[in-house]
């Protein structure tokens, strides 16, 4: 009886288990799904933004994200520290760090315990911080080559994304950076975090007092046009606005950003990058480069736009070589299967096999590939039979307990030893249960919101299984419907339960998926096709009008608005009537100025969650 007790306990246990561990599996997949499809949607928008200069009758309104004469203008190359502070005063009332040039490590722990407390460093110290880091970038190589002969051991740090408390932990465990403890942070140090900016100036002040130990790697995510979906840009903005420097700060740290170095090789045998590599990777080539010209990945030399469409194979000139060679090393992502193939879960850079790793560590005596740029549960993952390995250091990334973050030390044998940790807000540690609750629920609502913002494709692609019109489908056509319109290749059979009712005949009630959600503010001047569009495409349009306002006043004219609009409409092929539209902008005009708050206005088009309002 004990025995058979035991056997029950022991199975009942293993069950538990297991469907926890598919939960928090299809959780995390969910999560991915949608941010890789968030990927895709930022090289859509800034396509639009090619499209917009190329249609939009004043032009000068959206050039200035893409041109690179501002920097100069805005940020002399010329002016030196001294002339910083003749231009720029900082008041008594300022109680921050102040800092002096060329920093000390007295200045860069001053810097960690203002962070600490949430302090912010004035623009003059930033503007010179970032003058300063340039100044430093441009010496340095495309490739940095680094020697475990100085050190007994190198960190080697994956992504941060705004991720301050990570980045204090792994200085806490780890040490500060210093010229016994090198390290090198291999991209994406900004977005999607809350601290992007302390992180950035973190990391420039170690760089400037150990220029010769801390070594960084441009990400994806360094790249001033994938900030503005992610609003880093409206977060310095709004951070510097009071000071009235927060454009310079932008256009400086753009010009900072296209100076990184691309690559770092540790003792000839271990190569550092981003992203991955594609079969056409050429780190001669790489090394060669100017890396400053490329701004941003997000708009492809014209050579490349205008034949896309048309060309599968690598394009001869050289500035678009010089283009794909940096889009593959920053956004491709290893797999299983031989061969090399364009990555169209990003809508960027490739995937890339074993055989394409050993490759090219034939061609340059290499041992080991160590690269970032994908989140991982355990902080790290080892593939291509132990040749490749990624590290991701951002733990909680999609939500509390969804992940641990690691980093990696490599001695002088260059074997790599991970280190692992976990940041918790929580004083009480949860427990496993409570964590996929919380991961589950949060991965769910992101999904359900995708869902909404496509109510009536999903609709009418329910309504071709539905022959009968009796609003029910079997499972598998409800499955297959919600892959060809979100195209997320999640487990839609599984998740099902959570989406979606089901009758006692084991039909899908499909039009239950949009039972639990609603627009926030009802508009009764805007028709339901309307409200769906401008749901679905909100946070485009959000960064769209955001560029538009050049003053940060949060207001657009009536026509700015209008034509952006039709523009918009135009390049994804909307067909929306356009007086539905013109009576709901005239609606939110309250003062008849001709300006409308744009905010305010998208604020109208987000997804509330009844089951939430009605437990708030």
């Amino acid at each position: 009886t004990v025995i058979r007790a035991a056997i029950l306990i022991q199975n009942w246990y293993r069950l538990t288990m297991a469907r926890l561990e598919m939960r928090r599996r299809y959780s995390l997949s969910i999560f991915q799904s949608i941010e890789y499809a968030d990927e895709q949607d930022q090289l859509q928008l800034s396509n639009f933004f090619t499209f917009m200069l190329d249609h939009c009758t004043h032009p000068d309104s959206v050039s200035h994200i893409f041109t690179s004469p501002s920097v100069s203008q805005m940020v002399d190359e010329g002016l030196s520290l001294t002339e910083f502070e003749k231009k720029i005063d900082v008041p008594d009332s300022y109680y921050g760090p102040r800092l002096s040039f060329p920093l000390t490590v007295e200045d860069a722990n001053a810097l960690l315990h203002a962070f600490r407390n949430e302090q912010l460093l004035h623009a003059r110290y930033v503007l010179q911080l970032l003058s300063e880091t340039r100044r430093v970038l441009k010496e340095m190589p495309n490739i940095t080559h680094l020697s475990t002969s100085y050190s007994k051991e190198i960190t080697v740090c994956g992504d941060l994304h705004g991720n301050l408390d990570d980045l204090l932990l792994i200085f806490y465990k780890n040490g500060l950076p210093s010229e016994q403890n090198r390290y090198v942070f291999n991209g994406d140090f900004v977005d999607r975090g809350q601290n992007s900016m302390e992180i950035l100036i973190i990391l420039f002040a170690f760089l400037l007092i150990y220029p010769n130990d801390l070594h960084l790697n441009r990400g994806n995510h360094e790249d001033y046009i994938m900030n503005l979906r992610h609003c880093q840009k409206k977060d310095i903005i709004e951070e510097y606005v009071l000071q009235d420097h927060g454009k310079q700060i932008l256009c400086l740290l753009r010009d900072v950003f296209s100076w990184l170095p691309l690559a770092t090789i540790i003792d000839s045998k271990v190569l550092i990058l981003h992203g991955g590599i594609s079969d056409t990777t050429d780190l001669d080539f790489l090394n060669a480069l100017e890396r400053n010209k490329l701004k941003s990945l997000m708009r492809p030399p014209k050579s490349v736009r205008d034949r896309q469409d048309q060309v599968k194979e690598r394009i001869s000139t050289t500035r678009p070589i010089c283009y794909l060679q940096i889009l593959d090393i920053l956004w491709s992502d290893p797999r299983s299967q031989n061969g090399c193939t364009p990555n169209k879960c990003r809508g960027g850079g490739c995937y890339f096999g074993p055989d394409v790793t050993a490759k090219l560590f034939e061609k340059y005596n290499l041992k080991m590939l160590i690269r970032s740029h994908e989140f991982k549960p355990e902080g790290y993952e080892i593939s291509h039979d132990g040749k490749v390995i990624t590290v991701f250091s951002a733990s909680n990334y999609y939500e509390e307990g969804s992940n641990r973050g690691a980093y990696i030390k490599l001695n002088p044998e260059l074997i790599p030893r991970f280190v692992q940790y976990r940041v918790s807000k929580y004083t009480r540690r949860q427990n496993l249960r409570e964590r996929v609750g919380t991961i589950e629920s949060s991965a769910l609502k992101s999904l359900r919101e995708k869902i909404y913002a496509h109510r009536a494709e999903l609709t009418s692609a329910f309504a071709q299984y539905d022959l009968n019109g009796t609003g029910k489908i079997s499972v598998n056509d409800w499955a297959a419907a919600m892959e060809s319109v979100l195209q997320l290749e999640l487990p839609w059979r599984m998740l099902r339960s959570q989406l979606a009712q089901m009758n006692s005949d084991g039909e899908v009630d499909f039009m239950s998926c949009f039972y639990d959600l609603k627009m926030g503010q009802p508009i009764k001047e805007a028709q339901p096709a309307l409200v769906e569009t401008l749901c679905r495409y909100r946070k485009d349009l959000e960064i769209i009008f955001n560029i538009i306002d050049k003053d940060h006043s949060g207001l657009i004219s009536l026509e700015e608005f209008g034509q952006t609009w039709k523009l918009f409409a135009s390049h994804l092929g909307i067909d929306m009537y356009d007086e539905s539209l013109d009576k709901l902008v005239l609606s939110i005009d309250y003062n008849k100025d001709g300006h409308i708050d744009f905010n305010e206005f998208l604020e109208a088009f987000h997804v509330v969650h009844r089951l939430e309002k009605k437990a708030n």
